[in-house]
């Protein structure tokens, strides 16, 4: 079969690769109908992600069918048509229990992370893909739900809200900065009205993502190039600071935003993927009780969300800007790659 295999810091190649087989009587098989391209995927080729090893296959976002199952799944029948999850948690261990399985301690004999497609087991950007912990990995589909509303559930619709809202404890009436709206910010200003927040502040460079963000719920947007930039951001609070500040970008010129725009007793929820150090001005910060969160997404929330999705209170479907076929997936990859000069949000790579 073919798939997108990692051979290094930008080097990448659609080729070859041998078929996945059931390794644990808790596997499936699964193939790929649909599957897209996460900014962490571009991560990964900055050499951000060095847990990352030459020869694995990438991604861990998709929506296929079943075609093979282990003897131990008992949930799931082979032309099942899931929702592949990011996290593929065991189900059985101490942080699988204490609802962490994003720390989950029995996948694959990895010891403490819950994200292991295209990560530390071959991933999704392929023909066919194995799923470990299949019960507990794969979703069911209803018919009614689309794959372009259903691929933002694998991943960038639970980590927005987990790692965004619902760590950053948003509350009704709260003022929410996300800074960044790249589809994980999106996907934390869709769901920020779920925890009933009065005002949403898209906050970015790009002016088209400024204005999806718009579509997305954001009640304000500034550009993060102006001058003025936090000046603004504090201007929609009278000046006392926004309740909760959400990274969701990844570099240290946004998390030092969060620091300049939260007021006292706010919460900082970061979401994105840090390549480098930030500076961390606790000279400053020591006084004014605030609290900072990170977070790998447990996708516990896959389930809520997705009949929300299918009942039509989310529309997850407008991740969805750029379609291609499987095999085209360079070409997606570039598109995605320079997204303010394409406009694209989630590319979705067909494999029908």
């Amino acid at each position: 079969m073919k798939a997108l295999v990692y051979h290094g810091t930008d080097n990448k190649a659609w080729e070859d690769v041998p078929e996945p087989k059931i390794l644990r009587e808790t596997d499936a098989i699964v193939q790929v109908d649909t599957t897209t391209i996460c900014g962490t995927d571009l991560h990964i080729l900055g050499g951000d992600v060095p847990a990352v090893t030459d020869g694995r296959i990438l991604g861990h976002e998709g929506i296929g069918t079943i075609t093979e199952i282990g003897s131990a799944v008992s949930s799931l029948s082979v032309g099942d048509r899931v929702i592949i999850s990011a996290v593929s948690p065991c189900g059985s261990c101490l942080y699988c229990h204490a609802g962490l399985p994003s720390h989950c301690l029995d996948d694959e004999g990895t010891s403490g992370v819950g994200w292991i497609l295209g990560h530390l087991i071959d991933g999704t950007q392929a023909e066919r893909v194995r799923i470990p912990f299949a019960d507990n990995s794969l979703h069911l589909l209803p018919e009614a739900v689309s794959d372009a509303a259903a691929i933002a559930l694998c991943d960038i619709l639970p980590t927005g809200f987990e790692i965004g809202i619902r760590n950053g404890r948003v509350k009704p009436g709260d003022v929410v900065a996300v800074i960044g709206s790249g589809p994980v910010g999106l996907a934390a200003i869709m769901t920020a009205g779920l925890h009933g927040a009065a005002r949403v502040i898209a906050v970015d460079l790009d002016e088209n993502r400024l204005a999806k963000a718009r579509e997305f719920g954001a009640t304000e947007q500034v550009n993060s190039g102006d001058p003025d930039a936090v000046e603004q951001i504090m201007g929609f609070t009278d000046g006392l600071g926004v309740d909760v500040a959400i990274e969701a970008v990844g570099i240290p010129v946004t998390f030092d935003m969060c620091v300049q725009i939260i007021r006292p007793g706010g919460t900082i929820a970061n979401a994105g993927v840090h390549g480098k150090p930030v500076e961390l001005p606790l000279q400053d910060l020591w006084i004014k009780d605030i609290v900072i969160t990170t977070g790998l997404v447990s996708a516990t929330t896959t389930p809520m969300l997705l009949k929300l999705v299918a009942n039509e209170k989310l529309e997850s479907e407008k991740f969805v800007t750029h379609e291609f076929e499987l095999a085209d997936i360079m070409e997606a990859y570039d598109t995605f790659s320079r997204a303010s000069e394409t406009k694209a949000l989630k590319v979705r790579l067909n494999n029908k």
